[in-house]
C-alpha cells in the first residue's frame, strides 16, 4: 500500500490471470473507491470499513468485470463509472458514463478519466494526483495487446504515446495485471525497461508489437 497525504492505494492480485484490483481510500474521510471487479469480493471485504461509493471500470473484458454482480449486490448504492459504451454491456443500475478528459470528485478525491482505446474500445484510465490506473492499456514492462475483437493497434499507440507517456515522469502506474518484474512502476522507469515504450513513431511501434507477438511467452 502506497499512501500519499490524501489517499492510500491497496492492491489485490488474483482473478483469472494475475489480475490486479485496487481499493483507494481517502485518508481524510475514509471513503473507498474500487478499481475493477476482477477479484472476489471476500478478498477485499476485510479492508473495507464503509460501503464503497464508486467502482471504476477500466474496460469490459470479462476478467475485469467477473465479479461485478457480487459487488453491486453487496453495495447497493455504489456508482459504477466507465466509458459511455460500457453501459449496454454492463447493464447495471447506478452506472455513470464518463467522457474523455472528465474531471470528477469522489468525496474529497479529485480524479480524471482518460479514454484510452486500443487494447479494447472502451478502455479508460483514471488519474488521481500522481498515480494512474491503466487497466490493460499499459502494464509494467509493456503495453496491452491488440489481438481481440474491437482492439486497434493504431488507437493503442495514440493512447500510450500521446496520453500516458506525456504524464509527469514520477506518475505511478497501477496496471490491470501483474505481468512485470514488479506490480507497480513509474512512467519514467517503465519507459526505461520497455522496448514497446521506446518507439520512434507509430510505424516503429507496430513493428515492435509484431516482434513482441512473435516471441511472446505465455503469461508475459
Amino acid at each position: 500500500m502506497k499512501p500519499s497525504t490524501d489517499f492510500a492505494v491497496r492492491s489485490f492480485i488474483g482473478g483469472y490471470d494475475k489480475n490486479l484490483a485496487y481499493i483507494i481510500t481517502c485518508m481524510q474521510t475514509g471513503i473507498h473507491i474500487i478499481v475493477d471487479a476482477a477479484i472476489k469480493l471476500d478478498r477485499l471485504k476485510p479492508f473495507i470499513r464503509s460501503e464503497p461509493v464508486a467502482l471504476l471500470i477500466t474496460h469490459t473484458h470479462g476478467d475485469h468485470i467477473a465479479f461485478l454482480d457480487d459487488y453491486t449486490q453487496a453495495f447497493t448504492n455504489i456508482v459504477i463509472v466507465g466509458h459511455p459504451e460500457s453501459q449496454a454491456i454492463l447493464d447495471v443500475d447506478g452506472f455513470k458514463p464518463i467522457e474523455n478528459d472528465s474531471r470528477f470528485s469522489v468525496g474529497r478525491l479529485k480524479l480524471r478519466a482518460i479514454h484510452t482505446p486500443g487494447h479494447y474500445f472502451d478502455s479508460v484510465c483514471y488519474t488521481l494526483e500522481n498515480v494512474i490506473f491503466t487497466g490493460d492499456t499499459l502494464f509494467v514492462g509493456r503495453t496491452g495487446r491488440t489481438i481481440s475483437t474491437r482492439s486497434n493497434i493504431n488507437d493503442l499507440y495514440d493512447s500510450v504515446y500521446n496520453k500516458i507517456i506525456p504524464l509527469p515522469p514520477q506518475t505511478r502506474i497501477y496496471p490491470g495485471h501483474d505481468y512485470g518484474p514488479e506490480p507497480s512502476i513509474t512512467v519514467e522507469k517503465n519507459i526505461e525497461i520497455s522496448p514497446l515504450l521506446q518507439a520512434k513513431n507509430e510505424e516503429d511501434f507496430i513493428s515492435r508489437m509484431e516482434q513482441y507477438e512473435r516471441t511472446r511467452k505465455p503469461g508475459k
